[in-house]
């Protein structure tokens, strides 16, 4: 399986598409300047206690405080509080956790009004992100993820992923990594670390080390709430967690964003560096390599996946539900049964897909077709657990019941991707009245007149859709060519398959927008 990382890299965001055999399954954007990712530290301070719920608010800075329950604390959270106040203090000269008598593990069965009160400082880690009117859900189990291997500071304990199959290298990781590690620090061995020799996995865990260590003068003069170690920017972070060798090609539309890639690639597969690539075409990157149009399919309430069959995808307050259905799709031959069959595994591999494109998260229920056979029930079953493997986010699939439900519960770290696709219509903008189409092209010379006479500006920029730019550009008396013999400017005109049909934007010398 070929896989292909496509970036778009803007003032306001960045967009990462994740394309497995030139098929969209991921997207996810990150906001400039966004805060409150998963794995960021803070020092916060406890806000109120809830005995009740056995959990306190916390204000690390977000608009409405975050939340910390008593099994989230982690049993070192004694020790942790421990090393906040000593490493707080002005006095502080600790250079290493080792000289830190550790703490008894907190009561599994205590209550958090024993170990918290108002007004104190507390360090905590985002476990998932804002979502909707919620604020984020943190944890005091503080861990900081390579590549290979995830520290965990006041932990002796060393864990290896599952996903390893065999006894033998998970044995071979566990003896490598006790050697190497330093005293009061816990580590999980991801799956990526198979296989991996000692020089690597030491040069690793000296850094993340050294990460965790340079919050011993940062929180000496710490103001509350503040950020004491962000995690990597989303797109490293994703690179991290998702680079395989398979990956064909990991392209970007931004210089200095392309030269932090290659040197994190360089840095983890120095024979991979090549295949990061700068994208300096003059289309948009997602129109350029089709992703525009693949985001355009793939969202909204009706998805069709193959010969008719379609899903309608809902979404409620509580969970998600997904309906399949065969649509107009007919097989000469087939039975009702296997023609069911045959739609509900295709629609597995669909859905598998829209759960990671959109991260769809919590109660997911899918109503699959109406079967009979219980051993076709079963291949259902058995194909969606296949198919869902490849999902890195965790999640757990409940047997198919005889009514052909199926619940799948999927962990939610952050908010679910949503894409509006249905568009206004572009000549009545959703009054259900048109000017006359005609004076279109007025518009658009009164505008250009306007902005290259009144505004004086220099370079203008027109985007506009495909069709239009045709219009406006093709000939020897297209508009475009009379703009210039009339202002002696040249206006550029790009098209943009995003834009809906008589949809258009003026943009200065800056790419910044023009408001007329």
């Amino acid at each position: 399986m070929s896989s292909d990382l496509i970036i778009d890299v803007t003032p306001s965001e960045i967009v990462i598409a994740l394309q497995e055999n030139k098929k969209l399954v991921e997207l996810t954007r990150e906001k400039s300047g966004a805060k409150f990712a998963v794995g960021d530290i803070y020092l916060g301070k406890v806000k109120k206690i809830m005995p009740s719920l056995n959990a306190a608010f916390i204000d690390v800075g977000y608009s409405k405080d975050a939340f910390l329950h008593y099994l989230d604390m982690g049993p070192q959270f004694a020790t942790l509080n421990k090393f906040l106040r000593i490493v707080s203090s002005r006095k502080n000269k600790v250079s290493s956790i080792a000289r830190i008598k550790s703490e008894p593990d907190i009561n599994k069965e205590g209550k958090v009004n024993e170990l918290l009160k108002v007004g104190q400082k507390i360090l905590v880690q985002v476990a998932k992100e804002p979502i909707s009117t919620k604020g984020p859900r943190l944890t005091s189990e503080i861990s900081i993820a390579g590549r290979n291997l995830v520290l965990m500071p006041f932990s002796d304990k060393i864990s290896v992923s599952q996903k390893i199959r065999t006894n033998e290298e998970k044995n071979r990781l566990k003896k490598l990594v006790q050697s190497i590690k330093p005293r009061k620090y816990g580590v999980i061995i991801r799956t990526v670390a198979e296989g991996k020799k000692v020089a690597e996995l030491d040069q690793e865990l000296r850094r993340l080390v050294d990460k965790w260590e340079t919050t011993f003068h940062k929180l000496s003069r710490a103001q509350v709430p503040s950020l004491i170690i962000g995690e990597l920017d989303r797109t490293t972070a994703l690179l991290r967690d998702i680079y395989h060798p398979d990956f064909n090609s990991i392209i970007v539309n931004e210089q200095s964003a392309f030269e932090e890639i290659a040197d994190y690639i360089g840095s983890i597969a120095p024979d991979k560096q090549k295949i990061v690539k700068y994208y300096k075409g003059r289309r948009p990157i997602f129109e350029h390599y089709s992703i525009e149009k693949q985001i355009k399919a793939s969202f909204g309430k009706t998805v069709s996946f193959k010969d008719g069959a379609y899903l309608i995808v809902e979404h409620t307050e509580a969970f998600h539900v997904i309906d399949v259905n065969s649509g107009n799709r007919a097989r000469a031959g087939n039975d009702q049964e296997s023609n069911a069959l045959e739609v509900n595994l295709a629609a597995c591999d669909e859905i598998a897909r829209q759960l990671r494109l959109r991260d769809m998260g919590g109660i997911i229920v899918i109503d699959f077709i109406d079967m009979h056979v219980a051993a076709n029930r079963q291949k259902v079953n058995d194909y969606m657990k296949e198919v869902m493997a490849r999902d890195r986010t965790k999640h757990n699939i409940l047997p198919l019941s005889k009514f052909c439900l199926m619940q799948i519960t999927r962990q939610r770290v952050r908010p679910e991707e949503n894409i509006e696709t249905a568009e206004s219509c572009p000549t009545c903008n959703g009054s259900g009245k048109i000017v006359p189409s005609i004076l279109f092209a007025d518009d658009i010379n009164g505008k250009v007149k306007y902005a290259l006479k009144e505004l004086n500006k220099k370079k203008l920029s027109l985007k506009v859709h495909p069709f239009m730019a045709a219009y406006l550009t093709k000939g020897l008396k297209s508009p475009r060519n009379k703009w210039f013999s009339k202002y002696l400017k040249w206006v550029k005109v790009e098209g943009n398959s995003a834009y809906s049909y008589l949809e258009y934007h003026f943009y200065d010398e800056s790419m910044e927008e023009i408001i007329l």
